[in-house]
């Protein structure tokens, strides 16, 4: 743990060379960490996802989360520019990657850096965390609640988006799932069929499923907070980082 740490919004390059806004918290100190890409829900690259990158670098990382919208709505405020977002479908799955890309290349070029960069992503951030642990090398990867992982979105759902079952065989990174017992999008049937996919594949994962809980439940300014499913989640991802990327 760290008590002293430094936040500030940067610039990185993300998608085909594209110059977009980040969040990068760091603790002080010169030893060598491992980096964590936070991606953010739909909602956006909002306060509660800053508290959450602030977070990863007092428990010794350097941390980034890429602002998604910053196409879309530059300078808007979060509520805004995740409606001109939805508006427009979502976040591409390319450009994701390539966001995603970039955010770690801005980790692993900090004289910080040992080299090792997890992504973590939540809601629709924790089917593009997958998305990007099949597309990337990073070396941990946490889910927490992405729909369309598997499955298939419902008649008139708003985003431009498929599941992820073609990609699953291509997972270059262990995958820690955290997921509601209560939630719908991923139901634990969508849940059990990621667990079925990734053990014919022969994957490196671990899944845990809060009684109880349901969607969002790690949101900690939403009704959907569960704390106790909360708190065993982060324990479980310090843990699982601590493993795969060192602090």
């Amino acid at each position: 743990m760290s008590d002293s740490l430094s936040a500030v919004t940067v610039r990185i390059t993300g998608h085909e060379g594209d110059e977009i806004e980040a969040y990068l918290a760091r603790p002080q100190g010169e030893q060598r960490r491992g980096g964590v890409v936070v991606i953010h829900h739909m909602p956006g690259y909002d306060r509660a996802t800053k508290e959450i990158v602030r977070r990863f670098a007092e428990l010794g990382y350097d941390a980034i989360c890429p602002n998604l919208y910053t196409r879309e709505a530059p300078g808007a405020a979060p509520d805004d520019a995740a409606a001109v977002a939805r508006a427009a479908g979502g976040v591409p799955d390319a450009r994701l990657i390539g966001d995603v890309a970039g955010a770690a290349a801005a980790l692993r070029a900090l004289d910080s850096s040992n080299g090792n960069v997890g992504v973590i992503g939540y809601c629709s951030g924790g089917r593009q965390t997958v998305l990007a642990a099949c597309s990337l090398d990073v070396d941990a990867a946490v889910d927490c609640y992405g729909a369309f992982v598997t499955g298939t979105p419902p008649e008139g759902f708003p985003l431009k988006v498929t599941n992820l079952v073609d990609r699953l065989p291509e997972l270059r990174a262990p995958l820690l799932g955290l997921f509601g017992a209560e939630d719908s999008f991923p139901g634990p049937e969508q849940v059990a069929e990621l667990e079925q996919i990734l053990t014919a594949q022969g994957k490196e994962f671990e899944f845990h499923t809060y009684e109880g809980a349901g969607h969002a439940f790690f949101a900690v300014d939403r009704p959907s907070y569960n704390a106790a499913a909360a708190n065993d989640g982060w324990e479980r991802i310090t843990a699982f980082f601590g493993k795969h990327l060192g602090a």
